[in-house]
Order: C-alpha cells, then sequence, then structure tokens
C-alpha cells in the first residue's frame, strides 16, 4: 500500500471519531437544553412561582402562607422537606395553611450546581412525614423535578394533584416522578 493511501486512510478515520465526537457532544447538549421553563436565582423567585402555582386554585385551597426556609438549620429542613442532609441545598421554601388542622405542603427545594434534583425528590418523597401534624396527616404525596428545582406536594388527592399537575405545566420538562398514598 502506498504511503499517500495510507494518510488518506488516517485522514479518513480522524474525521470521522471527530464527526461522532461531535455528535455525541451536541446529543449531551440537547439533553440539557430539554432542563426546566423555570429560572430559580433566588428565594423570592421561588416564593413568586408559589403564586403562580396557586392561580386559579385560590377558591380550592385553604389559606396559605409562603415562608423561605433557613437552609442552614437542619431541623427545619428536615421538618420541612424529610432531607437529613443540607448539603446541596441552596434554597428551600414552604407553603402551608394558616392552620396547622389542615394536613396541606407545598415544598419546593432549589439544588445546587452538580447535585441530583431526581434524588433529592425521591428522598423527600420517601421521607417526607405525612403525619407531621400531629392531629392531620397527608393522604398523598407527589414529588418531581425539573431541572434543579424540586417540587414536593403533599395533602388530599384534592388539594395536591392540581398543584402538582400545575407545577409540572408550568416547568415544561420533568424528571422521575414519585407518587405515594398515605393510609388515613
Amino acid at each position: 500500500m502506498k504511503k499517500s493511501t495510507k494518510v488518506l486512510i488516517a485522514i479518513v478515520i480522524i474525521v470521522i471519531i471527530a464527526l461522532v465526537g461531535f455528535l455525541i457532544y451536541r446529543a449531551m447538549n440537547k439533553e440539557e437544553e430539554q432542563k426546566s421553563n423555570i429560572t430559580i436565582t433566588s428565594a423570592q423567585d421561588m416564593e413568586n412561582l408559589v403564586n403562580t402555582l396557586y392561580e386559579g386554585l385560590e377558591n380550592t385551597l385553604p389559606s396559605l402562607a409562603t415562608t423561605v426556609v433557613d437552609v442552614s438549620d437542619i431541623n427545619a429542613v428536615t421538618y420541612s422537606t424529610g432531607l437529613t442532609s443540607n448539603e446541596n441545598l441552596e434554597y428551600v421554601v414552604t407553603s402551608e395553611p394558616l392552620m396547622s388542622s389542615q394536613a396541606y405542603s407545598l415544598v419546593l427545594v432549589k439544588v445546587k450546581d452538580g447535585a441530583n434534583a431526581n434524588e433529592v425528590a425521591k428522598e423527600m418523597s420517601e421521607k417526607i412525614d405525612t403525619n407531621k401534624w400531629i392531629c392531620v396527616s397527608a393522604e398523598k404525596v407527589y414529588a418531581t423535578n425539573s431541572g434543579s428545582l424540586v417540587c414536593l406536594v403533599m395533602a388530599s388527592e384534592e388539594w395536591a394533584k392540581p398543584v402538582y399537575e400545575k407545577f409540572k405545566s408550568v416547568a415544561g420538562t420533568i424528571g422521575q416522578e414519585y407518587e405515594r398514598t398515605q393510609e388515613l
């Protein structure tokens, strides 16, 4: 085989490898482009998102108060989210009834860059205390993530489902969904 033929074959192989590498890179970036429609840069953004989720549901839900949770307070984080670590959390916001005799909780968690929001959603759905109000319990737990934002809603089906569906609609793209029914 001539030297010029070997060089041509080597060039073709290099071009093919470069093309395959480029296609893999594009495919990976396309997945990242399908992140959330929601941009969160502050706890205030999360409070605004709560208001957006409640639009049109005002007559369905009880009177609610939205609170920013201090992520450095592990006891408050655990009570609100079920998580036993605050290491990967950037912001936590809860929305719960003004009167604690009503079982309802919406929890939004923004995880830090590089943290696995899907794993956080799964852990929250498994560990959240549906009886945290002592005299009442949440019947349903729904959790998912959209990009780095985790959403958990627990309440009766009547209250939880519409808020959860609204989150999915607003977010556009979501991760794995977790659902749990608690026996009352």
